[in-house]
This record gives structure tokens, sequence and C-alpha cells, in this order.
């Protein structure tokens, strides 16, 4: 039996035994005598009598090991021009203290923090005090817009929101306080304080509630690490939700912690003496899971990347970082090296730096085509290994476990479930499928450890919205298959989330917004197929009767309302005015369909004939 076929089955058919001797990873304050609580099933705890600090984890266990000087975090900064390294000796310095200002400030265990920072070291500082003290951090990515921001303020409820002055991109400085500012306008929670980050690029006006950072620092106490329950939050991190109103997923302690440094062990083959980047930023989950917990719990050192490493300054960029630092264990988005061949299809600038301390490729956040996984794997000559996963669970579903049983590669595929993920493919009437049929992805409950209980006070919404469909299973909204071998194929999402460069977005968050425009009758916003970001959205927009829109100003101006209330990141940039929308009988627009098509996938079309003469006419425009 190999070491991979071992671990699934005992994980599969002793859950809580499996992950309780795993648990022995962590350093506890109290050590959980339980792995699985069902007493109020579906909604799974783990480890439930255990106690602990993820902060303690991440990095006082490491000094307190003499292992002090090695270097916790280097942020890599071209934007700034700049290298900074920090010891984990240091990162607890800066930690405790910041723990002290946020105590300062009222902050104590079970109250939530909101984030509101660029790629700077004081986003991990940030996120590890909230942690030290028991307080529940919510990150918010930088590229939000003051609306999106608002939502995730009135619901998170922080009792202070830490900010930087700015964030800085390659061709301009965006001013971020003021965006906090308005966001506030808009939310009926307001915070007790505000820490700010200033930049020099951008310093703030600082107001009434307003703490400077640095002044804050230079008078804090440090603060001890506060034990909190294993299933106490750590953190709430806002996904899409497919009514366009974000979902709060929560990431509790205990499990966290424990997923995490399994995880990056066996999943990535990473360990204490490694150099590890995810090319991703904190606002993500991969951040949140990769740049920051795992490797810290482990004890190896993170890079943190300020700018955007594909064509700024050149293509050659991530093979830059990966020469400087020794990089041995790199982790982006398929997009990012699609981005990379467009620019340089000869992997010319390879020859410019010694990348030899790269030990393999990981890519995810998207499905990863096999040109590209062709192309990087002749021109790195390592390993590179496709994963699936998303913010829901906190780490990979299936991958390729190179640190617990390497396996053949399959292009097209993040080859097959880890442990504790006990994946299923299922019909409409939820029937598990044979091999090579394409069905819904489902994960039969429990979850492992570190994927969601819940919803941030909403127990309600998290049921409904994943533990309804198919009873007894997790519903992960993607489609595909699995082969003979066992391997998972993931073919794309079956509901109104689009993966735009490997960030999940929400088309009715943008429907939403272009129904607002006074000229639009009705609208519907798919995800097509796009070479290099994978998908990008494209709206289809109705006219209201008399409407005299110029095509031109119209696309201009819903664009602009959608980066202005959503941000760049939904990159929306096409709008297509169309003389109807196909929809069923019941009035419904039938999105699926035309995803389908878009897709290459038609489907058969329930409408009137009318609605199928429509969807004729339309169709040349779905097509990529």
């Amino acid at each position: 039996m190999s070491a991979y076929t071992e671990a699934r089955d005992v994980a599969r058919e002793d859950p809580s035994g499996f992950w309780l001797a795993e648990a022995d990873r962590i350093d506890w304050a109290v050590p959980p005598s339980v792995g699985l609580d069902t007493t109020h099933e579906p909604l799974y705890r783990w480890f439930p009598d255990g106690e602990l600090n993820t902060c303690a984890n991440a990095v006082d266990r490491h000094v307190a090991a003499g292992r002090g000087d090695t270097v916790a975090i280097i942020h890599d900064s071209p934007l700034t021009g700049t290298v900074r390294r920090i010891t984990y000796a240091e990162l607890l310095d800066e930690v405790s203290r910041f723990a002290g200002v946020l105590a300062g400030l009222g902050v104590t265990v079970g109250d939530r923090v909101l984030l509101y920072l660029p790629m700077v070291p004081e986003a991990v500082v940030a996120m590890l005090a909230c942690a030290r003290l028991g307080a529940v951090h919510s990150v918010v990515f930088g590229g939000f817009a003051p609306a999106e921001l608002a939502v995730r303020i009135d619901d998170a409820r922080p009792t202070v929101i830490v900010a930087a002055s700015c964030g800085i991109e390659p061709s301009r400085v965006i001013e971020y306080l003021p965006m906090v500012d308005e966001a506030l306008t808009l939310t009926d929670h307001q915070p007790r304080a505000r820490v700010v980050l200033q930049r020099e690029q951008a310093p703030a006006v600082l107001g009434p509630i307003d703490h400077d950072w640095a002044e804050a620092m230079a008078r804090a106490v440090p603060h001890d690490p506060v034990p909190v329950k294993a299933t106490d939050p750590l953190y709430i991190l806002y996904t899409s939700g497919t009514t366009g109103r974000p979902k709060g997923v929560v990431r509790d302690n205990g499990g966290h912690a424990v997923a995490m440094a399994w995880s990056f062990e066996n999943v990535y083959g990473m360990g204490p003496d490694d150099v590890w980047w995810a090319a991703s930023d904190v606002g993500w989950v991969v951040g949140h899971s990769y740049i920051v917990y795992a490797p810290l719990i482990t004890g190896a050192t993170t890079v943190m990347y300020e700018g955007k490493p594909v064509g700024t300054p050149d293509a050659g960029a991530f093979w830059r970082v990966v020469a400087d630092h020794g990089v041995r264990g790199l982790f982006t988005a398929p997009t990012a090296i699609r981005a990379i061949k467009k620019e340089d299809p000869s992997g010319s600038h390879l020859d410019r730096y010694d990348a030899g301390t790269l030990r393999a490729l990981y890519l995810a956040g998207e499905r990863l085509d096999p040109d590209t996984y062709l192309w990087a794997s002749e021109r790195l000559q390592v390993p590179v290994v496709d994963n699936w996963w998303q913010t829901e669970t906190g780490w990979p579903i299936a991958a390729n476990l190179r640190g617990l049983d390497p396996m053949p590669i399959k292009p097209g595929s993040p080859s097959v479930p880890v442990p504790g993920f006990d994946v299923r493919i299922v019909g409409s009437d939820g029937g598990v499928l044979p091999a090579g049929q394409d069905g819904a992805i489902v994960i039969r409950l429990p979850l492992p450890p570190g994927t969601l209980p819940t919803l941030w006070g909403d127990d309600e919404r998290f049921v409904d919205s994943y533990l309804s469909a198919y009873p007894g299973c997790y519903t992960t909204g993607d489609g595909g298959y699995v082969d003979e071998d066992g391997y998972v194929y993931v073919m794309g999402r079956t509901d109104d989330v689009i993966n735009v460069a490997g960030h999940r977005l929400s088309t009715g968050s943008m429907e939403a917004v272009v129904a607002s425009h006074p000229d639009v009758a009705e609208c519907a916003v798919i995800g097509v197929h796009d070479d290099l970001k994978g998908q990008i959205p494209r709206a289809f927009v109705v006219l209201k009767s008399g409407s005299e829109a110029d095509p031109e100003a119209l696309q201009s101006e819903i664009v602009a309302a959608v980066r202005d209330q959503i941000g760049p990141v939904a990159a929306l940039k096409e709008v297509v005015i169309v003389p109807g929308l196909p929809k069923t009988r019941s009035g419904k627009i039938l999105r699926r369909t035309m995803r389908g098509i878009a897709d290459g996938r038609p489907e058969p079309v329930p409408g009137t004939i009318e609605d199928v003469r429509v969807l004729e006419a339309i169709t040349p425009l779905l097509r990529p």
C-alpha cells in the first residue's frame, strides 16, 4: 500500500483518529483529546477541547527553539526598490508590540479587526497580532472599491480598522484612506479606532479616531499570546456569493493550524529550512494560507512580493526573485505563467538568472491548461504541479502530494483527492457517477480540519449554500469527472461565480451594477474564455424601449461603474447590446445555457421558440 493510499483510507475511515494524531504537529496550551465533534452535524467542529494560540505557533515557538535568527519574511518590492529581511526574533518583537497597540485600543478575544493593506510586512504583523490576542482578522484586498469594503465592514463589524495610507502599482499610487472614508459613509457600523500605516508615497491626513502606526508602535507595550479554544474563529475572509452578497468564510484556530502544518509538508514538500514564494496577495486565501500561516507555522522563510511580477519590470521577474532568494517552491496562478509565455515564448529570461534552487512550480486558482503545463515543464525542467482548492476549503482538495507520495502528473488534472477530502462525482439525482462521466463535484462530510465550519454569523446560509443540494455532502460549485486512475478533472463552475486570473468573482454583483444604468432594461453577465486570464466577464444588455444610448458611451459608462463599485479586479471591459435574453417559461434568464455555449458545451434550451431564436441570434457573441 502506498503512503498516499494508506493516508487516504485512514482519513476516510477514521477521520477523528487520523487528524488527532496529526495534531501533534502543533503546540497546544491544552492538547485535544477529541478529534471530531459531531454533536451538531452537519456543523462539525475539530479538536473541541483543545486550546492554543496560532500566533505562538507561527512565531514564538521558533524563537524559543533557538531559531530566532532564521529569516521569516523576505519582502521584495521592486515598486519601492527595496528588499527587507525579517527574522523570527524581529517578527516576534513587531507582532507582540502591535498586539499591544490593538489591546490598547480595546481589542480583545473575539473582536474583529478589518485590515486594508498592500503587500507589506505590516500586513503579516497585523494578522498575527490579531491572532495573538484571540481577535478575528478580516483582510480585504486593496483592489476592492468602497462599496465592496462597506459591505464587509457592516458584516464583520470591526472594533478597529488597520489601513495603509496608500498602495503602489507599477503606473500609479492609490490612496487607501479616502476609500475607507467613503466606505464608512455607506455603513451603519463605525469602528472605534483606525490605525494608519503612513507610506511616503502618499501620506494621509489623519482624523480624530486615527492613530499613526509608527507612533503607536513606539510607545506600545508588548502583549503575550492569549490561548483560545481550537473552535474559536481565527479569521473571516469574504468570497463571492452567487446572490452578489459576499460570504464571510470562517476559519477556526485549531483545525486551521493542523491543516497548514500538514499540507505544507505533505502537499508541497516544504520544511523549516526552505524558502517558499506564494506569488499572491494577502487579500486572497492563498495569501492567508501560504504566504502567512503555513510557512510560518512550519518555520520556513516566506517571500512577500509587492508588485506584479509579470511584465514589470520584465518577464524575467519571477526567475529573478527565485535566483535572488534561493526559492525552492513557487506557487502562482496559471495566468501568470501564460503571461510570461506570451511575453517570452522562448523562455530566454531563464538564461539570465540561476533558478536552479527551484524544486517545483505549483499552480492553482484556475484550471491549468495542458499547453501552459507543457511550456512551463519544458522550460523549467522541474515538476509543474496543479492543485485545486477554494476559499472555503483553505487548502487543496486535490493535489499531487509531493511531500507524501509524488505521483505521475497528468496534464489537465490536479491529480488525486487529498487525504481528508472524500471527493465524489454525482449526477442530477445525487447518485455517484462512474469514472469518466461528467457531473457535479461534491465532498462527503465531514470536511477535514482547516475548512470552513460555517459562514460568519449565518449558519443557515452556510447549510443552504453548501450542504443542501446533496445531503451529506459539501457542494463545491465545480463540475468535472474522475478518471479510471482516480485523478480528478475540474472543468468549470456550475454557478455564477467566475474565475478571473485566479480571483473568484460573482457575476451577480456585476449584474447589479450593470442593471442600475438608466438605459438598461435587463442584463446578464457571464464568464467567457480568455487565453491569458482564463475567464473574463462579458455583459449582455437589453436596452429600455426608446433608449437612444450610444453603444460606445454605454459601454464606457458601465465599465466605469463596475470599476468604481466593485474594483478593477472585476475586469469587465465588454458590454454587448442584444435585442433580448433567452429565458425559461418562468422568466429566468438561461445563464447556464449561455455559459455552456460560451464554453463550447451547449445544452438543451428549455425556453420558448422565441427564446431559441434569441439565443441563436446572440450565440456568435457568446463564442470565445
